[in-house]
């Protein structure tokens, strides 16, 4: 057997564990959330987004699903609330500042705050072996400066809690530091990612203003960025990159006052962003956000996930 059957056997035994695991119920002790606890979810009127609401509706949370197009998200909900579900719906566009201004206020005005972000919204433009940066600053504002508007935005309205708050941002592989495929070539800049303790914003920003403006002169193609849907990849090696450094910051904050983040890779999913041409379902994909905005003892922070387990970066 191949390396490659070897790497297919183990993530289909993986798999299998993870579908058991999904059927296993909270016990009363691990249930630390009701239906005052509060959800957002963005980018969650299809796909991996909607089964995240789904299923942390189907817990007992109260789920705000949002979108950027309304008739898209209000459609969405009809299925989930003539199932009993408590899921409302709000508009949301995640690279618009006066769109979360609006919903920031209308979530603190009728909720008082929240206790979980699910960051899901995002963009992919390739599928197959396409590998077009065409659409390389939208993919960069939606999945990377989306979901850090979104957390700037969203932490001073995050309640506090003897369990903590939580914020899942998802991510994927594909934006790996060190993997074996697909990582960046400059080791200097790779080393630069990888040190938490001098990780910063404009350290993050300055990487991807540095892609943006290579695919603007042609230069991005022999500058050693991921070989692999680039525009995507390096848009989640910011978004993981970002979860680490808020990890830092935000494990300073004292008990009570603690927000737990984490990213995952729901991995090659059946969704509209791969063309239908995944692996796994959309019910698999959400499982290990769910887990991680769930667990009823949190102590990760800052820390990369796939299938409820802890992966490098």
């Amino acid at each position: 057997m191949g390396n490659k059957e070897k790497a297919k056997e183990r993530r289909e035994k993986r798999l299998q564990e993870i579908r058991f695991q999904m059927t296993v119920p909270y016990s009363d002790h691990q249930r630390w959330w009701s239906k005052e606890t509060v959800a957002v979810v963005t980018g969650g009127n299809r796909g991996i987004g909607f089964e995240i609401c789904r299923q942390l509706a189907v817990h007992g949370l109260t789920v705000i699903l949002t979108s950027r197009d309304s008739s898209a998200g209000v459609e969405s909900i009809k299925s989930l609330q003539e199932g009993g579900l408590s899921v409302v719906y709000h508009q949301l566009d995640v690279v618009d500042h006066s769109s979360i201004n609006q919903f920031v206020e209308w979530l603190r005005e009728n909720y008082g705050g929240l206790d979980i972000l699910v960051n899901n919204a995002g963009v992919n433009f390739n599928l197959g072996s396409d590998n077009s940066v065409e659409n390389a600053h939208k993919v960069i504002e939606t999945n990377y400066y989306g979901t850090k508007n979104m957390i700037e935005a969203i932490i001073p309205l995050m309640k506090p809690s003897h369990v903590g708050a939580r914020i899942v941002n998802v991510s994927s592989r594909l934006g790996r530091l060190n993997g074996r495929r697909n990582r960046i070539g400059n080791v200097a800049l790779r080393e630069e990612l990888s040190d938490v303790e001098s990780l910063s914003d404009e350290v993050i920003d300055r990487t991807v203003s540095t892609f943006l403006r290579q695919v603007e002169d042609g230069t991005w193609s022999t500058s050693g960025w991921p070989q692999v849907y680039t525009d995507y990849s390096v848009s989640k090696l910011a978004v993981n990159a970002y979860t680490r450094l808020m990890g830092r910051k935000l494990s300073e904050r004292a008990e009570g006052q603690k927000i737990y983040i984490n990213c995952y890779c729901p991995g090659w999913v059946k969704t509209a962003l791969t063309g239908y041409a995944g692996n796994n379902t959309v019910e698999e994909g959400a499982d290990t956000g769910v887990w991680l905005a769930l667990l009823s003892v949190q102590t990760f922070m800052g820390k990369f996930f796939a299938e409820r387990r802890e992966i490098n970066f």
